[in-house]
């Protein structure tokens, strides 16, 4: 699950790690991405120069690593840093701000969707929506309240947050041994009694900005929503996350039509993938999942499919060459089973006949980009590989 490519980075910089990740990917790919620098370099300003002007309604890329952390190297480097997962939909001065992770605050500041200036920068945020509560997708969804208080927020009317609901009941434990719990009145909090318990958490911070510099009130700034499944839909959060079904919507304004579906993310219940419809075009943003019958059903002939994506062969290069002790199996079944691989992604997108397929929660981030090229293979639309802050017209 996206909570573990963490762990599994770690594993992947160890000397074992980092030998047989590079026996995995081959050395010829290994080496050209050392050697070729001109040649990726010209590949990439090509790609980010595809789209040239900044259209009414837009795809911005705020971050598109997965896991919660930021990636900066070998080959990304400091100019090319990938934060953790966030993407704006722009429609004229307003956007929609799907997944919040790490840097996402800052990530927004640079990419000017709001005005210039020192207690300005975050106007025109309408709505957040959460794919599903782990922590890389939601680890700065209160920071970019707290940041947005003091710059631009609130606006007309609280920003609306939309997201999973409680997940009923915990997941079994895996292995043997007893786990503590962790708030056991509510052990499997949703959106809504997330964004109240970081509402408590900071009231120091509220009530003194609240009473001493006069701040609006926080519930003025923000209205959190569960999102409600169909009553005809029969899922379990653990036997069946996601049964077929048809997307349904969960909100609609004069700019944005936004249906949800539900997607499999392993034992993450409910987890959502999201499409928004506009005047311009749609986009479909995949959150975190496995190769998923209903998000193809809701990506029809869609403009934009954002997709997440992993490298299986990272992934079986972390712990070498088999035979792997049950934990270590038991932690790679993890990651190839709740994510689209290199090598799905591609069928995915054609399969829903997307005309544009974005990669973004890239694991690992750091991967060499002609490692994301070979998505094309099974896909015969355009392909993009995703940069932080780059920006993607709609159509």
């Amino acid at each position: 699950m996206c909570n573990l490519i963490n762990e599994a980075h770690q594993h992947s910089l160890s000397r074992r790690g980092i030998l047989n990740g590079a026996a995995a990917l081959g050395a010829a790919a290994l080496t050209s991405a050392l050697t070729a620098p001109a040649a990726a370099a010209a590949a990439l300003a090509a790609q980010n120069n595809a789209v040239t002007g900044k259209g009414r309604t837009r795809v911005v890329l705020l971050g598109t690593a997965g896991g919660p952390m930021t990636w900066l190297a070998p080959h990304n480097g400091p100019d090319r840093a990938r934060h953790g997962i966030a993407t704006a939909l722009v429609v004229g001065d307003r956007y929609y701000l799907v997944d919040c992770g790490m840097g996402v605050a800052h990530q927004l500041r640079l990419a000017e969707l709001g005005r210039d200036g020192d207690f300005a920068g975050f106007e025109g945020l309408n709505s957040i929506f959460l794919t599903h509560l782990h922590s890389d997708h939601t680890m700065d969804y209160f920071n970019v309240l707290l940041a947005g208080w003091y710059h631009g927020l609130p606006g007309p009317e609280p920003v609306q947050v939309y997201g999973p609901g409680r997940r009923g009941s915990l997941p079994p434990i895996h292995g043997s041994g007893e786990v503590d719990v962790i708030n056991p009145s509510n052990p499997t909090p949703g959106t809504t009694d997330m964004t109240e318990y970081l509402i408590q958490a900071y009231a120091t911070d509220l009530n003194d900005r609240m009473r001493d510099s006069r701040k609006p009130h926080i519930r003025n700034l923000l209205h959190a929503n569960d999102i409600a499944l169909p009553k005809d839909v029969l899922a379990d959060a653990n036997h069946d996350t996601a049964p077929e079904m048809d997307p349904f919507i969960v909100m609609e304004d004069d700019r944005v039509r936004v249906s949800a579906t539900l997607v499999d993310h392993g034992a993450v219940f409910p987890a959502f993938a999201f499409r928004f419809d506009t005047d311009d075009g749609s986009v479909v943003f995949s959150g975190d999942t496995a190769p998923s019958q209903n998000l193809i059903k809701m990506a029809q002939d869609t403009d934009v499919l954002i997709h997440e994506v992993i490298d299986a062969d990272w992934v079986n290069a972390l712990y070498g060459e088999p035979p792997y002790t049950p934990e270590e199996e038991g932690f790679i079944q993890h990651l190839l089973h709740s994510h689209t691989t290199i090598e799905q992604v591609g069928p995915v997108a054609e399969a829903a006949g997307a005309k544009t397929l974005v990669l973004s929660h890239l694991a690992p981030g750091n991967n060499p980009r002609d490692r994301w090229m070979k998505a094309q293979n099974g896909y015969t639309g355009k392909l993009i590989i995703g940069e932080d802050l780059m920006e993607i017209n709609v159509p």
